[in-house]
């Protein structure tokens, strides 16, 4: 019997293959056991997850032809229940600041180093997929938990995490379920990316946590629905199973970035069940959903300007107060979203200007009853800390508000029309303009990328293209009289293209825009076009 099971194991092991480029230290990571972790995972639930993804398309299809989206009449009982999720766990019970940015090395020192109370290390939106990154962040990760991170520079400055006080909270935020692993084949087929980074971490990293007096805890995004987190908290369990990890010591955030999810948050916390700590609103990405599934439903649906959709729009408003509503309800943290101005140390007065538009934001939010939000660099630290501090004191979190005159309505979530702003010609622009250069730099390997003092990554390229491509099929008329036509498109790529200049891989970002821009079919996500195009 003994020796049958390792021939077992063998044959097993035979079906998993790497077909990634060297990567330095990558054997600290891809060792043969956490491989057969991650194979099995892919095993047990990439089925179910192809599955998921397949309803998504239903599901989308049956809003397209209703041109409405409302709350599920089935899951009523769950919103109705009386039932709260788990108390936060060690280091997410002050979240008050929190900042993101991707596992590179010096970013993450400086991210550990801020002073912030949980760093979401970013395996998605900030971070290219190329194979490279997908291992390093793994060790940046398996080096961070166990403080022993450094890098030094080819010039020779070294970066090392502070001995002079605690750090932050590490939640990594694994990629979402639609996104593929291609250089990962597990029985000849490319694995789930999300399970691939989400099951590497648990397999290094998580005892470790644990030992240290924290815990594995995750960010979620990109779901549409409770299903898809049901589909997390299967896997949640068997990993602890296997790993021998106490039942429910895996913590997970829901990101609240899509229009279908916006109707089932207190569904997903509750299908989550025991693994659930909070929500965050993710803004950039919940206003490329709100394109993306009403994108042929008309006038009404079509956004001003992006710059123009501000969290004070009537139908952000209701999201927003809906989530902090629904997290404190039912025992969960919310988390703010992301303010994309950042700081300039060179411009005094550009400075000034991003500083109050994130003091102005953060205010807001947690005046509104959120548990803390998002900054995207460490000057902005501090900004968020005293916006937070002058509502919670010495509280470390709102979780005792509850805001029971809130009561959202569909028809709230979807006011579209009452978005304040105009589609201009400047607004298209930019829109060209942000989404080429972010996408050079991306296929180059930098997901999170500073453009004109905003922080731009894969969620906002997506509501720059995805905001042309509804233009141009509404036929939308700008403040100029101009109809916005696939022809007028490719002009404005030309011209914003010649001033772009010399930029490495400009011609493949140009072509990609207008792949995802000007195609006949929406493509879902503008990063599965991308991804081949990366090693």
């Amino acid at each position: 019997m003994a020796a049958r099971r390792v021939e077992e194991r063998t044959q097993r092991m035979s079906d998993v293959r790497v077909e990634g480029p060297e990567v330095e230290r990558a054997g600290e990571v891809l060792t043969p056991e956490a491989l057969e972790f991650v194979a099995d995972l892919q095993r047990r639930f990439g089925p179910q997850r192809d599955a998921l993804l397949a309803a998504r398309a239903t599901r989308r299809a049956e809003i397209a032809a209703a041109r409405w989206l409302d709350f599920r009449p089935e899951t009523a009982d769950v919103r109705d229940g009386d039932w709260r999720v788990p108390p936060p766990p060690p280091g997410l019970v002050d979240r008050r600041v929190e900042i993101t940015g991707p596992t590179e090395p010096k970013m993450a020192v400086n991210a550990l180093n801020c002073g912030a109370d949980v760093w979401l290390a970013d395996l998605e939106d900030a971070n290219t997929p190329h194979w490279r990154n997908v291992v390093t962040g793994q060790l940046v990760l398996r080096d961070a938990v166990r403080r022993q991170l450094a890098f030094t520079t080819p010039e020779g400055r070294e970066y090392r995490l502070r001995e002079d006080g605690d750090l932050p909270t590490i939640v990594p935020r694994p990629r979402g379920w639609h996104l593929p692993e291609r250089h990962l084949l597990v029985d000849g087929q490319p694995a789930v990316g999300a399970l691939v980074d989400a099951g590497l971490y648990l397999f290094h990293d998580a005892a470790e946590q644990l030992a240290r007096g924290s815990g594995p805890y995750l960010y979620l995004p990109k779901m549409e629905g409770h299903l898809e987190a049901a589909l997390w908290r299967l896997v949640f369990d068997h990993a602890e199973q296997v790993l021998g990890l106490p039942a429910g010591s895996i913590r997970a955030t829901m990101l609240i970035e899509t229009i279908p999810a916006a109707f089932e948050m207190e569904e997903m916390l509750h299908a989550l069940g025991s693994h659930a700590t909070g929500l965050n609103a993710g803004r950039w990405d919940y206003l490329f959903s709100v394109i993306k599934v009403f994108r042929e439903a008309g006038p009404e649906f079509v956004l001003p300007d992006r710059a123009a959709v501000t969290m004070t729009a009537p139908m952000m408003r209701a999201y927003t107060e809906q989530l902090v509503a629904v997290c404190h309800r039912r025992g969960a943290m919310a988390i703010g979203g992301m303010a994309a101005a950042i700081p300039s140390r060179k411009d005094a007065e550009a400075n000034e200007r991003a500083v109050a538009k994130v003091r102005e934001d953060k205010t807001r939010e947690a005046g509104d009853g959120f548990d803390g939000s998002w900054v995207a660099h460490p000057d902005l630290v501090p900004v968020c800390r005293e916006a937070f501090d002058a509502v919670l004191g010495d509280r470390p979190n709102q979780l005792h508000r509850q805001r029971p005159e809130v009561s959202v309505t569909a028809a709230q979530l979807l006011d579209v029309a009452g978005v304040p702003g105009g589609r201009t010609t400047a607004g298209l622009r930019a829109n060209v303009e942000v989404a080429i250069r972010y996408l050079a730099a991306w296929l180059g390997g930098n997901g999170a990328v500073g453009i004109h003092g905003l922080m731009e990554d894969a969620a906002t390229a997506e509501i720059s293209r995805s905001q042309v491509w509804q233009w141009v099929r509404n036929g939308v008329e700008l403040e100029t009289g101009e109809t916005v036509t696939g022809e007028l498109v490719r002009r404005v790529v030309a011209e914003e293209v010649a001033g772009i200049g010399d930029l490495p891989h400009l011609d493949v970002a140009r072509r990609l825009f207008e792949q995802v821009a000007l195609a006949d079919d929406f493509p879902d996500f503008l990063t599965l076009p991308a991804y081949e195009l990366v090693d």
